[in-house]
């Protein structure tokens, strides 16, 4: 049998690279002067390695000490029985640790070097728990040990306990030297720890000529820096003259494109999430102390979770706290909400816990089956690591918690679609309601109708109130009394559940949601054509992009009778739900077409009219009323004479699939600018673009609002104070409504809006007043 047949055989008792056994038994059996070379061997290692060390010796204190401690401190962990450490000890390198967890190599080599090599150190040591003091080597030299510890099977655990420990115990301006085969999933892990202070490179060693390509060994070198500047890693060899394997070459670039792709995000953005690591290496400053103002967002893993938590330092120190650190937990129902979702919301929570440091936690669907207490236990050990180290005097960190704020659910139906995921319909009876409505619907609890998607945080897409059919001011109190006596908790601590009745409909006739009042607010800015187009006995068209649970459109066919309003949802599935627990009905004013809202927009810019377009009879006021005008004249709509057909408002009103991103509404490519250039192409002259926009990023939204800006005329904004959304409106015309002639502009708003709720009517003219002019 071959040598090579042998080696081979050798390799093979190994199996789990991590078991202590196995490499017991493959070093007993090869011997103490049998040295096994992983990857790449001296005569290639040579040059490159000491161009690094012989930069740690210019470094290294001279004196009288001896030879081994004047000499940079170097550690080689999972020595085995390879010659590098001899090679570097005979080139000049006197302060080598070598360590390995197997007893068996660790005493072979020790025999084997101890008069030729008598200052260099040998020990038994699990190299994923080291026992040295922090900062006490200049050098981690790692041959293959990293690649060994990344077995696939067994996850990043093993490597993350070791290269916690390099970053421990090596000095400021050491270098972690990892000679490596370079495979996505260490690389990943290795690029990731070593983010913040460290200076890193990436280098090919030479390989021996070769017939064919082969796996190439990498060498990555990360410096530890006092800085916590994030740098881009350099990779100091020349990707087309890579002779390797190609799936090896294109592992390691793609590796290196990702990581500087995330290290130039976090140069540039300002919206960033930091990791406990990143965090005690001083990114956001000494954290045991207390820095007013300090707020930045982060994330904690726990036993199989990870969470998402903000960090905020109360911002003035005007009188004792209650607490020096505390903790307050969002439950994933409320994590959208503007108290809990925007910086000014948060601060306010700070100020109404009197905790010096307040750690706010936001939960999402991965906790939906864990309990209060488990998640309590999982961040307990996270949250200690974050709190102040100053006048704690040992308190135990309180635990804070947001009430999702529903007193009674019932879960109605749900569904799951292809396109749109899990959705939930339920009832809900809240524990407090906004004052206004209180004063317009009287009755004590008020059930509101929710459509939920759960891919976005279980985000509440629709909100709709529940009226007794024939009522529109109060709920039936026999029907109330009846549902609070007959309701069952499914478990105890649970919400009760509101028992379902056919008495009780949608009143299509109040908006729920304020971001959709925001909406209507904005037609504030056409209200002048939106008049002369009515005065004329013509039909002003609305497209709608996503229906969601009809609410807006229904509203808007009730208190704007002239609209002709096309909606386009995607889903099917959305549209059914709005017809059948939403009473959401089409007629000849109001449709629904199934299509991609960006190709529909795209295809009805490239239509045209060769015929005037009639007009409907003046005495007819709505589509649907007994004085209902032919099919001709419903569907007429206005047209500036011939040619394309022109659009008078486009609403954007969709969320998006992946909000990964950070961009929850809408979906990316409906901010893209060649879909604005093609519904500003779409508009007529005098029309009206609005978007529903939803994000926690500042940079995002800023760089909307720039495309925006690039794109259209004018453009206006109204941020909801109690909301994360915020509602854009562009208009594509040189012409402008001036900031001073909003009041007049509201009257005649005011006038064409038909309401059943005169309150609403008010709520619309508030919200038009806050609209402001970005461009």
């Amino acid at each position: 049998m071959g040598k090579k047949s042998v080696m081979e055989d050798l390799v093979g008792t190994l199996g789990d690279f991590t078991s202590k056994e196995n490499w017991d038994k493959f070093f007993t059996i090869r011997g103490r002067d049998d040295s096994f070379e992983w990857y790449a061997e001296w005569p290639e290692l040579r040059a490159p390695l000491l161009s690094h060390l012989d930069q740690l010796q210019a470094h290294s204190p001279s004196s009288a000490a001896s030879v081994a401690t004047s000499s940079p401190q170097i550690l080689v962990p999972g020595c085995g029985n390879s010659r590098l450490s001899e090679h570097l000890y005979d080139a000049g390198f006197k302060g080598i640790t070598n360590i390995d967890f197997s007893k068996v190599v660790i005493s072979d080599m020790l025999r084997r070097n101890v008069r030729e090599r008598p200052g260099m150190l040998w020990r038994v040591m699990d190299m994923t728990s080291m026992q040295f003091m922090d900062e006490t080597f200049d050098a981690v030299l790692d041959k293959g040990g990293l690649d060994a510890l990344m077995e696939p099977e067994h996850g990043p655990k093993l490597g993350n306990q070791y290269l916690s420990e390099v970053k421990r115990i090596l000095k400021s301006g050491g270098k972690f030297i990892c000679l490596t085969l370079a495979e996505s999933h260490v690389l990943g892990l290795l690029f990731s720890k070593l983010r913040f202070g460290w200076k890193m490179s990436v280098e090919a060693i030479p390989q021996k000529p070769s017939s064919k390509p082969s796996l190439r060994t990498f060498m990555v070198v990360a410096e530890k820096e006092m800085s916590t500047m994030l740098l881009e890693i350099s990779s100091l060899f020349n990707d087309s003259s890579l002779d390797c394997n190609g799936n090896q070459a294109c592992g390691l670039h793609e590796a290196l494109e990702n990581e500087n792709q995330v290290r130039r995000g976090y140069s540039n953005g300002s919206d960033l999430l930091y990791s406990l690591e990143d965090l005690q290496l001083g990114v956001k400053g000494d954290l045991t102390k207390l820095c007013q103002g300090r707020r930045f967002e982060l994330t904690m893993g726990g036993k199989g979770s990870s969470y998402r938590a903000v960090l905020l330092d109360a911002r003035q120190q005007s009188g004792p706290f209650v607490y020096h650190c505390g903790v307050f937990i969002v439950p994933k129902t409320r994590a959208h909400e503007w108290l809990f979702s925007s910086e000014e919301g948060q601060w306010m929570v700070v100020e109404s816990s009197k905790a010096a440091r307040l750690i706010m936690v936001i939960l999402d669907t991965s906790h939906s089956n864990a309990s209060m207490d488990d998640i309590q236990k999982d961040l307990s050990p996270l949250v200690k690591r974050l709190a102040p180290g100053e006048d704690d005097n040992g308190a135990q960190i309180p635990f804070m918690m947001a009430s999702d704020g529903i007193k009674q659910r019932n879960v109605i139906n749900k569904v799951s679609s292809s396109l749109s995921g899990p959705i939930v319909v339920e009832d809900v009876v809240y524990e407090n309601i906004d004052a206004a409505v209180s004063r317009l619907f009287p009755s004590k609890d008020l059930i509101f109708r929710r459509l939920i998607f759960e891919r976005t945080e279980s985000l509440v897409q629709s909100e709709a109130l529940l009226m007794k059919e024939g009522s529109s001011h109060e709920v039936n109190e026999v029907e109330r009394k009846k549902t609070r006596s007959s309701s069952k908790s499914k478990r105890k601590g649970a919400q009760k559940q509101i028992e379902a009745s056919n008495d009780l409909k949608v009143d299509h006739s109040y908006l729920a949601s304020s971001y959709h009042t925001g909406i209507i607010s904005g037609f504030n800015l056409i209200s002048s054509y939106v008049e002369n187009v009515v005065s004329t006995g013509k039909t002003v068209k609305a497209v709608v992009i996503g229906l969601g649970a009809g609410l807006l459109p229904m509203f808007l066919h009730e208190c704007m009778p002239f609209l002709h309003i096309e909606v386009v949802e995607l889903d099917p599935v959305i549209l059914n739900l709005a017809r059948n627990f939403f009473g959401f009905t089409e007629d000849k004013c109001l449709k629904v077409h199934i299509a991609d809202g960006i190709q529909y927009v795209g295809e009805l810019a490239n239509s045209s009219d060769s015929t005037e377009v009639p007009v409907f009879d003046g005495n007819v006021n709505t589509c649907g009323s007994s004085k209902s005008p032919s099919k001709e004249n419903c569907l007429a709509y206005h047209i500036e004479g011939r040619g394309p057909t022109k659009v008078d408002i486009i609403i954007i009103d969709v969320d998006s699939s992946d909000s990964s991103s950070g961009l929850t509404c809408p979906a990316a490519d409906f901010v893209e600018e060649s879909f604005l250039q093609t519904v500003k192409d779409r508009l007529s002259e005098h029309g009206l673009f609005v978007i529903n926009l939803v994000s926690r990023s500042s940079a995002i939204k800023g760089e909307i609002v720039s495309r925006m800006k690039t794109v259209f005329s004018h453009l206006f904004s109204l941020q909801l104070e109690e909301d994360v959304n915020e509602v854009l409106f562009a208009l594509p015309s040189e012409f402008c409504i001036k900031e001073y002639s909003f009041p007049e502009a509201a009257l005649k708003l005011e006038k064409l809006l038909k309401f059943k709720h005169p309150e609403m009517n008010q709520s619309i003219l508030e919200a038009a007043k806050k609209v402001r002019c970005l461009k």
